[in-house]
């Protein structure tokens, strides 16, 4: 890729994550889960300040998948989610055997919509799956109420909000399960990975066996430094745990993240806020005032007119930009005979700016007198 674009989103990742991995590879000789996963796992347990377990995986969608499965939902049984999400949420639902209920979403926040997941409740409604689009957390007291009154369980996906709080508390230290995701772009990385965090004993016990093909107990003979030669298997299980590779490279991004990661996301995040606050075509999503947000993603809010006309031109001036995301809902494997108008109609609006912690002051006022600049040549309101 051209050095001189500015991206939407990379991994930062230097010597030290390096010096992580070749520890793993010459020094223990052993690369699949051991004693580096159990220790990254202690660590984010660290960070969230919490009691409740961390369970490791290889994927986000994996972390998703294993807890849904492990609330004993399946074949029958119906996932509320918002289908403004990316596909990962919906295919981890599927995989399970239930079915993925599209729902509408907030139109100033993104999030999932109560009032209309209400109307979509049935008799086999057994889960939310709710998304903290943008690292936006929204009312979770108000969500938890609404699950509890539904006897629903709740499934955070928080593959956005890693370091994100609500109401001071870090996302992860409490609720019913929390799923997270370390792919390369994410607030942290382990190249690919994620984590399910749950303080339910039995929904961590599944976990934990299930990311090692449901081979019982599995976990602490690996982090031991054995393994399993005579076991039993009860339930569904996968290949998804995470390698010491993997672990030895988030151990070093968890240490970044408190020391650099999330104060430079918060910085760019303001920035772009700061320089864009008097501009009439371009507007924020409404945060929940209770929230430290720590952005994964910036999505601005531009009229439907402009939004091509401005992709094209921050391409053109070697800006990348993206579109999180496209409706679930019309994907034809989880298309629905309804419409939900505030996902369609945020969708055409909706263009997503670059942040990294790479990223320079300098080049957030390039893109954003990119954008002031085409929008001024454009002539939109």
């Amino acid at each position: 890729m051209d050095s001189n674009i500015i991206r939407l989103s990379k991994s930062v990742l230097d010597t030290e994550e390096a010096q992580a991995v070749s520890d793993v590879i010459l020094k223990s000789g052993y690369l699949g889960m051991g004693k580096d996963v159990q220790s990254f796992e202690k660590e984010i347990q660290a960070f969230l300040q919490t009691k409740s377990e961390v369970i490791c995986v290889n994927t986000g969608t994996s972390a998703i998948h294993l807890a849904i499965q492990a609330c004993g939902i399946g074949s029958g049984d119906e996932v509320l989610v918002p289908s403004l999400t990316y596909i990962a949420s919906y295919q981890a639902i599927s995989a399970t055997g239930a079915k993925a209920i599209s729902c509408d979403i907030d139109i100033s926040t993104g999030l999932l919509s109560l009032e209309d997941a209400k109307q979509r409740i049935t008799k086999n409604t057994k889960a939310i799956l709710y998304v903290h689009y943008a690292s936006n957390t929204g009312d979770l007291n108000n969500l938890y109420s609404f699950a509890k009154s539904n006897g629903l369980r709740v499934i955070e996906d928080s593959a956005h909000s890693f370091g994100c709080e609500y109401k001071g508390k870090k996302i992860g230290s409490f609720g019913d399960i929390t799923c997270f995701s370390f792919d390369g772009i994410k607030n942290i990385t382990s190249g690919e990975g994620g984590a399910i965090v749950t303080a339910d004993q039995n929904i961590a016990n599944h976990c934990k066996d299930a990311r090692l093909l449901g081979v019982e107990k599995d976990t602490e003979m690996r982090f031991s430094g054995e393994r399993s030669w005579v076991f039993d298997v009860k339930n569904q299980g996968w290949r998804y745990h995470m390698s010491n590779i993997m672990a030895a490279i988030g151990r070093v991004q968890l240490k970044k993240f408190s020391e650099s990661f999330c104060k430079r996301r918060i910085e760019i995040k303001n920035l772009y806020q700061s320089l864009l606050a008097n501009n009439k075509s371009i507007k924020f999503l409404a945060y929940c005032t209770d929230t430290k947000v720590v952005p994964h993603i910036i999505p601005i809010i531009v009229p439907e007119n402009l939004r091509d006309i401005l992709v094209d031109s921050l391409r053109k001036n070697g800006i990348q930009a993206g579109v999180h995301y496209y409706p679930n809902h019309f994907l034809t494997k989880y298309k629905t005979d309804y419409s939900l108008p505030n996902t369609e109609s945020l969708y055409k609006k909706i263009l997503t700016l670059p942040i990294h912690p790479d990223l320079k002051d300098d080049d957030v006022k390039y893109i954003v007198g990119t954008l002031i600049e085409t929008i001024k040549r454009a002539g939109i309101e």
